[in-house]
């Protein structure tokens, strides 16, 4: 059922080509206004003496100063602003099975902070202010099949994290239920099947982020059979599939957790609230908390107004990066197997000092400026296109970030490419990486981004 859903791009309800017109009408058809104003006149919102920024109910989220210092990297003291938003939402997707195959119910989604407003997105994205209607707006659709979920309906259930450099210690508890009855769909809502979005995530910001870290928790691999007819799987879908069963690998789990935990004993993280107001190298002014340098990101405030949102206006603020970024995995095939190149990544907002992440995680702008450049990033960056398996640009959450996107790359190493790496790189089997991915906090949101768009057709 659910590797036919990933073989299967035939859809009888919508084609692949007709999702995508979908997205592109839809739009060009709601009207979207997202206004930068001062954060004075943020209705709802108010600045507390030491220039944080709050919500009048005291629920959604919030934007605070913190302190952060460590022993590991670089740079060992730093002030930023950070989201603090310590409720869990919803991220879910409704499936059922229809003819022998599963179908996703999607949900074509506005974000104030889309690059493109209009995302594919899952069927329930809510935070606990939002499903809880703090905001005294309309109650999400479909929420009271996720709020009411039997466990033999569950397909997957996890807490995951959000990005560790702009979330304080964020977590989403991504969902997937099966239902059996009919389901109306809704306007802004249609079925489709896993191949369908897997393929989607190859082009530019049309999948967004929510959906990438739900489906990066399936591990097809769980749910072949010997009466699946695999002939339609890619010679890369064979060697991924391979990946993700073996328990041959370059490097068994008991030596990566023991690397990681060493790793995470090693380096110290102490981070703790700071005022706006005294953080060294940062500006607040009217319209924005910003750098003096310019680097990095800002926060800004908006007036939003959406027409088919629970909530039409509203003002918030949000975080503008300063350029885009880039995450790239490395692959490899080791004794015939693909290996990623994994990264101990420490961020400010992790649970838990380190995340995996990908090879390569940076802003793109400071990277090229850097007098000493992220390892690897160079042989990403000038990877000729025959070593390219994926290479989009990917949205951020727009519900937080303003106009975020993120260069998402999945490269092939030459014969040339070393085996010996780093000490906070290690190279991992994809069998690994979904172990890992059971448990909350181990793989950053930018990996699981990655991992979610291979596509096994």
């Amino acid at each position: 059922m659910i590797v036919k859903s990933l073989l299967t791009e035939k859809n009888p309800f919508n084609s692949t080509a007709e999702l995508r017109e979908w997205i592109e009408r839809r739009n060009k058809e709601v009207t979207v206004q997202v206004k930068q104003i001062p954060f004075a006149e943020m209705d709802k919102w108010y600045s507390k003496e030491d220039g944080s920024l709050h919500h009048e109910s005291g629920r959604f989220f919030s934007i605070i100063g913190i302190d952060v210092q460590t022993d590991y990297g670089y740079i060992n003291h730093w002030r930023q602003p950070i989201i603090n938003q310590p409720e869990v939402g919803y991220l879910g997707i409704l499936t059922k099975e229809i003819d022998g195959i599963l179908y996703c119910l999607m949900q074509a989604k506005i974000e104030p902070g889309n690059v493109n407003c209009v995302q594919i997105s899952p069927t329930l994205q809510a935070t606990k202010s939002n499903y809880s209607r703090v905001h005294s707006g309309k109650s999400p659709n479909y929420l009271e099949y996720f709020v009411n979920a039997k466990s033999e309906n569950i397909i997957l259930d996890q807490l995951q994290s959000e990005q560790g450099a702009r979330f304080l210690r964020k977590r989403n508890r991504n969902i997937i239920i099966k239902v059996d009855e009919d389901i109306e769909v809704l306007p802004d809502f249609k079925w489709m099947t896993l191949g369908q979005i897997k393929e989607l995530m190859h082009y530019d910001n049309l999948v967004n982020m929510d959906t990438r870290t739900v489906l990066s928790g399936l591990k097809i691999s769980d749910y072949v059979s010997p009466l699946d007819d695999l002939k339609n799987i890619s010679e890369y879908g064979k060697g991924w599939l391979l990946s993700s069963t073996t328990n041959h690998a370059y490097i068994n789990m008991r030596e990566h957790l023991s690397w990681l935990t060493n790793l995470k004993s090693k380096y110290d993280l102490h981070v703790k609230t700071c005022p706006i107001n005294e953080m060294p190298g940062w500006i607040k002014n009217d319209m924005e908390i910003v750098r003096e340098d310019g680097k990095f990101f800002k926060i800004i405030g908006v007036n939003v107004t959406i027409s088919n949102r629970e909530v039409s206006n509203w003002c918030q603020p949000l975080v503008q990066p300063m350029q885009d970024g880039i995450c790239a995995f490395i692959v490899k095939k080791i004794h015939g197997i693909y290996h990623f190149l994994v990264q101990a990544k420490l961020e400010c907002g992790n649970f838990d000092v380190m995340e995996l992440a990908p090879t390569v995680q940076c802003l793109t702008g400071n990277a090229e400026k850097a007098v000493i450049k992220p390892l690897f990033y160079d042989y990403v960056i000038n990877a000729p296109k025959c070593q390219v398996l994926i290479d989009a640009l990917q949205s951020e959450e727009g519900g937080r970030f303003y106009h975020e996107q993120n260069r998402n790359l999945l490269i092939e190493a030459d014969d040339d490419f070393p085996l010996d790496v780093p000490d906070n790189y290690t190279w991992m089997t994809l069998n690994q990486m979904y172990d890992f991915l059971k448990f909350n906090n181990y793989l950053n949101i930018q990996a699981r981004s990655i991992i979610s768009a291979l596509n096994y057709k």
